[in-house]
């Protein structure tokens, strides 16, 4: 977390192979991924999946619901034939929830929350162990957020995956995060476990930006006060 310009979504698009970092290394699996050959990283960006804000623009409208989500099928050469491309991409709406009946639907006629669960049937399609959520959830009314993170937290028990969730939220981050890193001016100023950060911030940056976010600042007082 950090506030906008921290460099959060350039972090991002660095750990998922989109662009390579001017300085220092990023380990998966003990590997230095700057190091890695175009096959290695090839197979690499598979595990690795990232999420944006705005769904729309990552679903082509020119294709049905769910032929955006077997596209990635499509371009690795997964499944035999067009029909079990299809049975895998219908199977994978319905573990993100969505009617596979409403496959033939243009991606625009989703709602938003909608939308981010076809963004996250098509990251599933090639397996990953690590999804990317950049902002992911912004915008969403809290109803539609509690549903996201009830998915999130399905798919994690079924599927063994690890989440890095990026957002401005401080009380979404507080829910969903076993560990936190606070950033700052492209630099990671505080890091450690949910509870600990957001109990005793040792940065007066951290606390700065807890004190913007009126619950967290009403928690803080209150316990400074009892």
């Amino acid at each position: 977390m950090g506030e906008s310009g921290s460099g959060k979504t350039t972090l991002a698009r660095c750990l998922a192979c989109l662009e390579a970092p001017s300085a220092g290394e990023i380990a998966f699996d003990g590997r230095d991924i700057g190091g890695l050959g175009a096959q290695q990283s090839f197979e690499l960006r598979q595990q690795i999946q990232l999420i944006f804000q705005d769904a729309a623009s990552a679903l082509n409208p020119r294709f049905t619901a769910v032929e955006a989500v077997a596209e990635p099928l499509v371009i690795l050469r997964r499944g035999n034939t067009r029909a079990e491309r299809r049975r895998k991409a219908l199977d994978l709406m319905r573990q993100v929830g969505l009617d596979p009946e409403w496959g033939g639907r243009s991606p625009l006629e989703f709602s938003g929350g909608q939308r981010q669960r076809l963004a996250i049937a098509r990251a599933l399609a090639v397996e990953p162990r690590l999804l990317i959520l950049d902002e992911a959830f912004s915008g969403l009314d809290l109803p539609v957020q509690e549903q996201m993170l009830k998915l999130l937290a399905e798919l994690q028990q079924a599927r063994a995956l690890t989440y890095l969730y990026i957002a401005h939220d401080l009380t979404l981050v507080e829910r969903i995060a076993d560990r936190v890193a606070v950033m700052k001016a492209g630099q990671i100023v505080e890091e450690g476990a949910v509870g600990e950060v957001f109990a005793n911030p040792r940065h007066d940056y951290t606390r700065r930006l807890f004190g913007s976010a009126p619950v967290v600042a009403a928690r803080q007082f209150a316990m400074v006060s009892a």
